[in-house]
C-alpha cells in the first residue's frame, strides 16, 4: 500500500460556477494536500473440479415408467430417496445396458430400438450377433428368431427359404403352428429386406396374419411400425454417432460349425475385427458369449478386448449345476479368474436370495464371484412384465416376497449397494439411468 500528495486546483471548480456572475466571483489558488491509498488486490485463480453433465448427458428422456415405478415403491429410505431424484438431472452412465436396445416397448435390435435406448441414457448398448447364409455379421437375439422378431413369413418369396416354412395350427387337435426361419437360411440382401417387430408369435395362429399378431398386452405395438434391421458393422456406426460403447454377444450357432468353410474360430474373430476396421478402442466393447471357449479365444488371442470380454453363466441349464452348493459350479470362481475371465454375468436371480427376515441379500455366487475379484455384469431388468404374480423366471430366488412393480428398484438397489454389480441390463433402460443418475455413478465416458 502506497500514500502520495497532489495538488487540488480551486479553479477546476469554476465551471461549477458558471451560472453566477464573473464579477461576483473570486478565484483564490490554496494547496491542500489530499491523501489517496493505492490499493492492489491480488486475485489467486484455483481450479476446482466440477462434473457437470455435458449438454448430450443432461438431455436424457427417461419417459414416464421409472416414475411410475418410483410411485409404486414401497415406502422407505429407498423411495424418499428416489423422489428427490424426480427432477434430475438425468444422465447417461455405463452402469445403465440397453438389453437389445429398449425391447420392452421397441422392436428389438433395430435402430429404433438401439437409438431409444441411446436416449435413455444407456452407456451401453447390446447387438447379440449371428451370421447369414453367406457369413455376413448381422444383430440378432438368435440365429433362428427370425419368424417371431420380423416379418419373414409375410414376404413369401424369402419364406420360402426358412427351415421350416409356415404351417399353420390344427386348432381342432390342438396342434400348434409351425416355422422356422434362421438367418443362415438367407443372404445378407435377404435379410435387408426384412423388418423388426415385436418378439412374438401366437402358436395356435391359423394364418401368417393370426400368428404374428402376438405381442403381450404388456409390451406395445405403437413403436412397431417401423423396425429397421441391422447388420452388426451398421449397428457399430450407429453406436458411434450415438455417443455409447458396445456390447456385442456372440451367439452360439444354430448350424453345424464350420458353416461353408465358416469355423467357430472365424466367427469369433470376425466380430472384433469389425470394430478394428471402424476404428473403435477396446475400452468401449465388451464383447460377450455363453460359450466359454469364445472367452478363452478372446484372452488368447485379443488381449485388448479380453480386458472387458464377458462370460455369460449360463450354468443354471446343467442339471448337475446347484445354485447354493459352489462345489457345482465347474469351473469355480477362482479357476474363472485364474484363466483370465475379468467380468462374469448370470442371470438376476443368481445373485440374490432372501435372509431370514425375507430381506432380499447377495447369494454365496455373487458373494463367491466378488471374492474371487470377478466383476458381475446381470441381466434382465423389466424383462418379466408385470411383477404381482411373484416376477417369474427373474426372480425365481426372491419371487415369494416379490407382489409390486415398484420392487424393481428395491432388487436394483441391492445389486448396485450391496452386490456391487457395475453394469445391469435393462429391456427399458430408462429406469436403471434413473437410478444411476440419483445414486450419482459416474458419467459415461
Amino acid at each position: 500500500m502506497k500514500s502520495f500528495a497532489v495538488n487540488v486546483s480551486v479553479i477546476s471548480l469554476a465551471l461549477a460556477l458558471s451560472a453566477c456572475k464573473d464579477e461576483e466571483v473570486k478565484v483564490v489558488e490554496v494547496d491542500k494536500p489530499v491523501i489517496v491509498e493505492n490499493t492492489v488486490t491480488l486475485v489467486e485463480r484455483v481450479e476446482v473440479p466440477v462434473l457437470v453433465p455435458s449438454a448430450d448427458e443432461s438431455n436424457i428422456q427417461l419417459g414416464s415408467r421409472p416414475f411410475f415405478l418410483v410411485d409404486t415403491l414401497p415406502s422407505g429410505e429407498l423411495k424418499t430417496k428416489l423422489q428427490q431424484c424426480s427432477d434430475g438431472p438425468f444422465y447417461r452412465t455405463d452402469f445403465s445396458i440397453g438389453h437389445r436396445g429398449a425391447a420392452m416397448q421397441y422392436p428389438e435390435h433395430t435402430k429404433e430400438s438401439y437409438t431409444a435406448a441411446a436416449r435413455m441414457g444407456a452407456g451401453i448398448i447390446e447387438c447379440d450377433v449371428t451370421f447369414t447364409q453367406d457369413r455376413e455379421l448381422v444383430c440378432r437375439h438368435s440365429q433362428c428368431d427370425l419368424h417371431t422378431t420380423t416379418n419373414i413369413l409375410a414376404m413369401p418369396e424369402i419364406a420360402a427359404s426358412c427351415t421350416t416354412p409356415f404351417i399353420g395350427a390344427d386348432v381342432e387337435n390342438n396342434v400348434p403352428a409351425q416355422a422356422k426361419c434362421c438367418t443362415s437360411d438367407i443372404t445378407l440382401a435377404q435379410f435387408k429386406q426384412l423388418q423388426g417387430k415385436m418378439d412374438a408369435a401366437n402358436p395356435m395362429g391359423t394364418t401368417v396374419e393370426e400368428y404374428m399378431d402376438a405381442t403381450p398386452s404388456w409390451r406395445t405395438d405403437l413403436y412397431a411400425g417401423q423396425g429397421t434391421l441391422m447388420t452388426h458393422a451398421e449397428s457399430i456406426e450407429l453406436f458411434k454417432a450415438l455417443g455409447v460403447k458396445m456390447t456385442p454377444e456372440l451367439k452360439s450357432p444354430s448350424v453345424t460349425m464350420p458353416f461353408n468353410g465358416f469355423s467357430q474360430q472365424d466367427y469369433a474373430q470376425k466380430m472384433l475385427d469389425e470394430y478394428k476396421a471402424a476404428g473403435v478402442a477396446p475400452g468401449d466393447v465388451y464383447p460377450q458369449s455363453f460359450n466359454l471357449a469364445d472367452v478363452q479365444y478372446w484372452i488368447a488371442n485379443e488381449s485388448e478386448f479380453a480386458g472387458q470380454a464377458v462370460y455369460l453363466d449360463g450354468r443354471y441349464d446343467e442339471e448337475s449345476f446347484d445354485i447354493s452348493n459352489s462345489d457345482t459350479w465347474s469351473p469355480s470362481m477362482a479357476e474363472l479368474a485364474a484363466d483370465g475371465v475379468k467380468i462374469i454375468a448370470p442371470p438376476l436371480w443368481m445373485l440374490v436370495t432372501l435372509d431370514d427376515e425375507n430381506n432380499i441379500v447377495p447369494s454365496a455366487y455373487a458373494t463367491q464371484a466378488k471374492a474371487a475379484g470377478l466383476d458381475i455384469i446381470t441381466w434382465t431388468l423389466e424383462r418379466s412384465g408385470p411383477l404381482g404374480d411373484g416376477g417369474g423366471w427373474y426372480y425365481q430366488t426372491i419371487n415369494e416376497v416379490i407382489n409390486n412393480d415398484g420392487q424393481q428398484l428395491e432388487l436394483l438397489d441391492v445389486l448396485a449397494q450391496q452386490v456391487g454389480v457395475i453394469g445391469v441390463f435393462a429391456d427399458w433402460p430408462g429406469t436403471v439411468s434413473y437410478y444411476a443418475s440419483c445414486m450419482e455413478m459416474p458419467l459415461s465416458r
